[in-house]
């Protein structure tokens, strides 16, 4: 079996007057342990009471246990029954010397013993009717009740001596049946259900009481020690399940059902051994714990560990592998029985509460009790390991499994842990998972991380909104900041409400630090923030205009502060001059724009970037002064200049034009005189002065003027480049001949050739699309008139309610014989064709031609006129 971890558990003393006795444990508790330490999987406790005054005086054999209580058989012959804590109930002085076995029945009734005087003794602790008492003339090793032995009155049970006799109530005296013999003396008997497991010096054998056979024989590994002095220990997992624990020999075996085909003649059940190991210890006990573990006491012998008494009795729990049949240890627990140095493996026993989880160690100067951990030990070993991290997760997961244990004081031990461990970070992190909303534990951890002098890892988590703190605290907090880290105390500040503290002692405490260093940006800023908190936003706003702090601005916005910029507008513009533009024209009615034009009269090219701003945003907002921005655009931003006279109209033209005559801007000009009219100049400057045919060609194509089309061809009729861009870009506004005709004769033009292929390819193309225009009209004419004969050929609808418009008579008379030719119009309106023709001959209209009477007046003829109308 492969060997797990060392997890020690020492197992301390209740009993204050044995001192010395206990010397040499406490020394051996304080033997270094592994680093990486196996929790231990049970935990320890000595019983007490009168336990320790019997073995005091006489000396523990043997060991029973029962859900209710527990029967110790010593050395004198005594057997006393005591409660789960230890306590005296009754006992039984049976025997003369040793008693070798205690055996109690499923429901606790009976309790019977055995010793080597012969004597086996049945006592009932509720009522004497199955009480026996018998005298045999050989030692009695062991012996078994019968688990129904209150309920069946049949007075049944094994004892083991030279043989395996089966004792039970016979008519006149008992009945005595031996079910083996001769292999040596029976050293230890397990009846449960229908079987009845034994061990002799040979081996193991089971028997089975339904059909009074033996069904296994398990023989004793080769080379075992002696068996009277390593005992056979035997037990019951379930009704089909033994364990093996003899010598250094660990066997599982499971009871199965024989095949029915098996024509042999043989019993319907056998034994498979599903698991077996050697190890390298000696059993004096085995249990079981889980479905797939087995616990073990064993007996250390010829082994010797460093630092560690080779005798010292330990209990291992294994793991019987479910897929091979190996068992390797899970943990190991050494343990600290009084007087172990003194005793061999025969000394001490193993028993076992099923229902509970309880075991029993049993030496003959004590008995210690084993029981699995729960979740406040589980807790306390992780704590005691400085497993703080997995303590917290564990108790946060498992809160009402906890008895002495609660997730704060265990969020308090690792806070406290960290701190001691100069993990201040980790721990400043902790605090509102642990904390929570208990103030009073918030204060005394900022209190040690103020100790320590390190408040910046925690001051992140201190809370500030859904519980509140002490104002001092906070006060505190910030004073400490400001001798310590005035980046952090600014940053502090900024994140802190002002409600937290009392702003007026924080700002005499700044005020004192200014005293002494009173160029300190940082304290200004912190004394501006101060100021605004106390409304005094004047003073907030010189400071902060004087460290040029770009939270002036939002100070502005939040506060509504305008009125109070006014006079500082200047220092404003200088300091970020796009976001005071920005801010002063979204609040123009607050700052007119008149005010900023005054305060930066003097100040010319942030004056043309305010005016500039407010002129893209909004055009008529500051047409008062589109005068003024002829110069400023001229001397600061010519580039912008021309959108400028394109888009405002507030501004004098001769002004414009002197402006930019002056500083000598072409294309400028041009515009200004194409605004004032003055078409011919403007041209002649684009010629003389720009020498660009293009925008020539484009201003006279704008212009649509034919007089400009002919001085655009007199001023570059003697120029060939000029020539040769007339003829690539006019073909579709005048006529290319008017060009061609007044080319002098022997003059080069550049690109000639191609210049008049294209002339031709504009003139195609215009063809082309005159073409394609007229069969796209033809089309649609045919198209509409189609429709519109359809139109005029669809039936008309008339009803029998409907009257002559004429002569107010129904127009589809009753009798048939009264019946007169109708004249339906497109309007829906119905006449008797004879008062139609009636009315048109009056009036003079040709006899063919027809019009509604009611829509005449209100529409024109032709839209109701009507061809020889059909009847």
């Amino acid at each position: 079996a492969s060997l797990g971890e060392k997890a020690k558990s020492a197992v301390e003393s209740q009993d204050p007057t044995e001192e010395e006795e206990d010397d040499e444990d406490e020394e051996d508790d304080d033997e270094e342990e592994d680093e990486d330490a196996v929790e231990p999987k049970l935990k320890y406790e000595r019983l007490g009471n009168n336990v320790k005054e019997i073995l005091k005086k006489d000396a523990a054999s043997c060991l029973a246990v029962q859900t209710k209580f527990l029967a110790l058989g010593t050395h004198w012959g005594v057997v006393h029954i005591l409660d789960l804590q230890g306590n005296l109930i009754k006992q039984f002085p049976c025997h003369s010397t040793t008693v070798n076995e205690i055996s109690i029945d499923s429901n606790g009734d009976y309790v019977a013993s055995c010793s080597d005087d012969g004597q086996v003794v049945v006592n009932g602790l509720y009522v004497t009717d199955g009480n026996i008492k018998g005298n045999y003339d050989y030692p009695v090793r062991s012996l078994a009740l019968d688990p129904d032995y209150g309920h069946k009155q049949s007075g049944q049970y094994v004892t083991g001596g030279e043989n395996l006799v089966f004792h039970s109530k016979g008519m006149f005296r008992p009945k005595t049946t031996v079910l083996h013999g001769g292999e040596g003396p029976v050293r230890a008997i397990r009846w449960h259900g229908q079987f009845i497991a034994w061990a002799n010096d040979v081996g193991v054998k089971i028997y089975d009481c339904q059909s009074k056979q033996r069904i296994t024989y398990i023989n004793r590994d080769d080379g075992s020690p002696r068996p009277e002095l390593y005992r056979c220990n035997l037990c019951w997992r379930d009704d089909r399940t033994l364990l093996i624990g003899w010598g250094n020999s660990v066997k599982v075996c499971s009871v199965k059902e024989r095949p029915k085909r098996d024509a042999r003649d043989l019993p319907s059940l056998y034994v498979e051994i599903t698991h077996m190991v050697n190890v390298d210890f000696f059993i004096a006990g085995i249990a079981p714990v889980e479905v797939n573990q087995i616990v073990l006491l064993c007996y250390l012998t010829n082994v010797e560990v460093e630092k560690v008494d080779y005798r010292r009795p330990q209990l291992r729990i294994m793991t019987c592998l479910p897929d091979s049949h190996k068992i390797e240890e899970a943990s190991l627990d050494e343990l600290n029985m009084r007087g172990w140095e003194q005793y061999r493996c025969n000394d001490y026993r193993l028993e076992h509460v099923a229902v509970e989880g309880l075991y029993y160690l049993v030496s003959p100067r004590d008995v210690v009790l084993a029981k699995p951990r729960d979740m406040d030990d589980h807790i306390q070993w992780l704590i005691s390991n400085e497993k703080f991290d997995e303590a917290l997760s564990e108790a946060e997961g498992n809160p009402n499994k906890l008895k002495s244990h609660s997730v704060l004081d265990i969020g308090v031990q690792y806070i406290q842990f960290l701190i001691d461990s100069e993990d201040f970070q980790q721990a400043g992190e902790l605090c509102p998972r642990v904390l929570q909303g208990n103030r009073k534990l918030w204060e005394e951890i900022i209190m040690k991380f103020i100790e320590v002098k390190r408040l910046a890892e925690i001051s992140p988590f201190i809370p500030r909104t859904t519980i509140r703190l002490e104002p001092i605290i906070y006060e505190l907090v910030l004073n400490t900041f400001l001798l310590d880290d005035k980046d952090l105390f600014c940053s502090t500040l900024r994140e802190w409400s002002p409600d937290l503290y009392d702003v007026q002692a924080i700002l005499k405490a700044v005020e004192g630090c200014m005293e002494k260093d009173g160029e300190n940006n940082l304290l200004l800023e912190a004394m501006g923030l101060l100021h605004t908190y106390e409304e005094r936003f004047d003073k907030a706003l010189r400071i902060y205009l004087k460290l040029k702090n770009e939270h002036i601005f939002e100070l502005i916005k939040k506060h509504d502060l305008f009125a109070s910029i006014q006079d500082q507008i200047v220092e404003l513009m200088q300091f970020q001059p796009r976001v005071a533009a920005k801010l002063l024209i979204d609040n123009i009615e607050k700052v007119p724009v008149a005010v900023v034009v005054e305060k930066l009269r003097l100040e010319g090219p942030l004056l043309h970037l305010y005016l500039h701003t407010l002129f893209l945003q909004n055009v008529h907002a500051g047409q008062d002064f589109h005068e003024l921005q002829l110069e400023l655009y001229a001397m600061y931003d010519q580039a912008n200049f021309l959108p400028f006279l394109k888009q405002s109209s507030s501004y004098p033209l001769q002004k414009a034009m002197q402006v930019c005559e002056d500083r000598g801007l072409i294309e400028e000009q041009v515009y200004l005189l194409g605004r004032m009219g003055n078409h011919k100049q403007a041209l002649s400057l684009i010629i003389e002065s720009l020498h660009d045919v293009d925008k020539a060609i484009d201003f006279a194509k704008e212009q649509n003027d034919e007089e400009l089309w002919e001085d655009l061809i007199k001023y570059s009729i003697d120029k060939p480049d000029f020539i040769t861009g007339l003829l690539r870009n006019i073909g579709t506004h005048i006529d290319p001949i008017r060009v061609i005709k007044r080319i002098r004769e022997g003059m080069e033009i550049p690109q000639l050739r191609d210049s008049l292929v294209k002339i031709m390819q504009d003139f195609n193309l215009q063809i082309s699309l005159r073409e394609g225009c007229d069969k796209i009209l033809v089309k649609d004419c045919v198209g509409l008139l189609d429709r519109l004969n359809k139109l005029q050929r669809r039936g008309i609808s008339v009803s029998d309610s409907q009257r002559c418009q004429i002569c107010n008579d129904r127009v589809m008379p009753t009798d048939v014989r009264n019946s007169q030719t109708l004249c339906a119009f497109f309007c829906h309106h119905v006449y008797h064709l004879d008062c139609l023709q009636a009315v048109s001959s009056g009036s003079g209209h040709d006899d063919e031609t027809f019009f509604c009477q009611c829509c005449s007046a209100r529409k024109s003829a032709r839209s109701s006129r009507l061809k020889r109308p059909q009847v």
